[in-house]
């Protein structure tokens, strides 16, 4: 794949195939890729806390809200759920902000994962709290963005934006539509 086909078909999936185990020598070899991508200042603050087991995924569920624009779909059903996490965490006994790193770290672990065929989600809307209770993660460590990962089971399509309009929805057969700005109105010319 080439950079263009791999971001088109890194897509935000939000249902999966609960059957497919995501080994943890797969998560391993994406945090890889965010260890050699690029830092503020070299810093690399970043820690990654890996979850590919049931009973830890079942911990991690709950803590995420995820489609705001989806308002009566409450998330993932049993059988289409992730079946791994990894959680971006900023270690603050190395830094005091994390400026961008966790962005550039979780799009590269996003097109990993998507050229080992696999799918997910970045998601920010967080119980973080309940999250660093649940798991039990040092006050040092702060959470930053959870990815949700597994096997696709659901069609995602990218259309364009009509009048502003960028509202992501799922049509009747359950296709979700992302509406995208034109390149046009993108670019600022002066």
């Amino acid at each position: 794949m080439n950079i263009k086909e791999l971001v088109t078909k890194n897509r935000s999936y939000r249902r999966f195939d609960e059957e497919y185990i995501i080994e943890y020598k797969t998560l391993e070899s994406l945090i890889n890729l965010a260890r050699l991508s690029a830092s503020g200042a070299n810093r690399q603050p970043l820690k990654f806390l890996l979850c590919n087991t049931t009973d830890v995924c079942e911990k991690i569920f709950p803590t995420l809200s995820w489609a705001g624009y989806l308002t009566e779909w409450p998330g993932p059903v049993k059988g289409e759920r992730p079946t791994a996490y990894i959680i971006i965490l900023g270690d603050k006994k190395i830094a005091e902000s994390f400026g961008i790193d966790h962005g550039i770290a979780a799009q590269s672990i996003m097109l990993g994962a998507t050229e080992a065929g696999i799918g997910g989600c970045m998601i920010s809307s967080i119980k973080r709290d309940d999250l660093m209770e649940e798991l039990n993660i040092p006050e040092n460590l702060e959470i930053l963005i959870v990815l949700a990962l597994g096997k696709p089971a659901e069609k995602v399509v990218v259309d364009e934006a009509k009048e502003g309009d960028i509202k992501y929805w799922r049509d009747p057969s359950k296709t979700h539509h992302v509406p995208k700005r034109s390149l046009n109105e993108l670019i600022y010319k002066l």
